[in-house]
């Protein structure tokens, strides 16, 4: 049976059909093969509909939405300006603003594929006219908005949270840590990059001039302060906390700032909800198809096959690591963690790992993948927004892969990188 599932699902996906379609044929072929015929196809909906059924799902949509009204009005910019304002001097400071730029925006968005496009699009060009090479932006843009998926709010985390039914509100927390030491070994890399490459700096900022842009940019810097200090406060949960992001992007862009209109946050709305639909079809599909894959034991002989179980702690970290990774070159990585987060389930708990540091370590490597070739969807978000060739995309990725795996590494024997921050905020 496996096996003839696992076939269909390639065959499908070598065709070219959305990772949606293989899901829902790969459940419904298992289902047909341990029921024999179609009777029981409406345990298939009711597993479907259970992996929807979450209420902390809810954040989700709500999270793209405030993203996606952000992106079209003048938050990023001011969070640009801010960054610019203080750093845009050093060698090498137009490169650490945009990482910086992407770690505050993903701070707002939680999005990698909305950081590239909102950070991505202004400082591109500003770059290339500094005297940075192409190949060099692209792969900052690209890897530099992996840091949206570890600092709160992570979309990935909420799903790895629903998945794996751990603490949303500890997850975010827990990626503070993993988040800026990414992006402070990235600033070196820029740094070391431009004086190589004898990179002139940008003119220093007078403290007037810094002084105007922190105070444009203290609307912006709220949406922080509202999911960080309102979690870490218990004066929200996740959930409200997505709900309230929303209610404050409407307020900073269509009352305070007005830049976009009535009529713009209708069409957000309606392109918020293509998106939500296309999530939430590849939750239900994958939960349906993880419930498949559990009832005929699969993960248990897969795991068994390679020896995990007599594994220790840090040898199912490293064996995690490699599946989320490399799951996550070729596969959407919602998908990579509806599909591997219930087998790997098992041994983190006859491990006792903490799933806090498990969810942490998946969702960067889940970002990690996002970004590294062959398939990775940032990079074809990247070939998209920039009209830039793929080859020329992926040219100068492996520096920044590198930090990342390196990181990844860090976390594995030095955990507290990310559950200090989590256990100053609920232990």
């Amino acid at each position: 049976m496996a096996a003839t599932v696992f076939l269909s699902m390639i065959v499908l996906l070598l065709l070219g059909f959305p990772m949606m379609i293989p899901l829902i044929v790969g459940a419904f072929i298992g289902f047909v093969t341990m029921f024999g015929g179609l009777g029981q196809m409406e345990t298939m909906i009711q597993q479907m509909m259970a992996g929807i059924r979450p209420a902390s799902l809810i954040a989700v949509p709500m999270f793209i939405f405030a993203a996606d009204i952000m992106t079209r009005g003048h938050s990023a910019s001011r969070l640009i300006d801010l960054v610019m304002a203080f750093v845009g001097h050093v060698k090498g400071g137009l490169a650490v603003s945009t990482a910086a730029a992407c770690t505050m925006f993903g701070a707002v968005s939680g999005s990698t594929q909305a950081t590239v496009v909102a950070i991505g699009s202004p400082l591109r060009p500003r770059m290339l006219k500094a005297g940075y090479k192409d190949s060099f932006v692209l792969a900052l843009i690209v890897n530099a908005s992996d840091i949206a998926f570890l600092i709160p709010p992570s979309i990935g985390m909420i799903i790895y949270g629903v998945v794996s039914n751990t603490s949303i509100a500890e997850l975010f927390i827990a990626g503070i840590g993993p988040g800026l030491l990414i992006l402070v070994l990235f600033s070196i890399y820029s740094y070391i990059y431009a004086v190589r490459n004898k990179v002139p700096a940008e003119p220093k900022a007078s403290w007037r001039e810094r002084g105007r842009a922190f105070v444009s940019a203290l609307w912006p810097l709220g949406f922080p302060v509202i999911i960080i200090g309102g979690i870490y406060g218990g004066i929200f949960s996740p959930t409200e906390a997505a709900a309230a992001c929303v209610l404050y992007a409407l307020l900073l862009e269509v009352v305070i700032f007005r830049s976009i209109s009535l009529m713009d946050v209708y069409s957000t709305a309606k392109s918020t909800g293509l998106i939500t639909a296309v999530v939430f079809i590849l939750v239900g599909a994958g939960a349906a198809f993880s419930w498949v894959i559990s009832f005929a034991q699969v993960p248990q002989a897969m795991l068994g096959a390679i020896g995990i179980t007599e594994m220790g702690p840090i040898g199912v970290l490293f064996v995690i690591s490699i599946a989320f990774f490399v799951g996550c070159m070729f596969v959407d990585p919602i998908v990579v963690i509806l599909v591997l987060v219930p087998i790997f389930a098992p041994v983190v708990d006859g491990v006792g790992l903490d799933p806090v540091l498990v969810g942490t370590i998946i969702t960067l490597q889940v970002a990690i993948g996002s970004a590294t070739p062959p398939f990775g969807c940032d990079i074809f978000t990247a070939i998209a927004v920039f009209k830039r060739p793929y080859v020329e995309v992926i040219r100068g990725t492996p520096p920044f892969i590198f930090i990342l795996l390196c990181v990844a590494v860090a976390l594995i024997f030095f955990p507290q990188i990310a559950l200090f921050a989590r256990d100053l905020a609920f232990r």
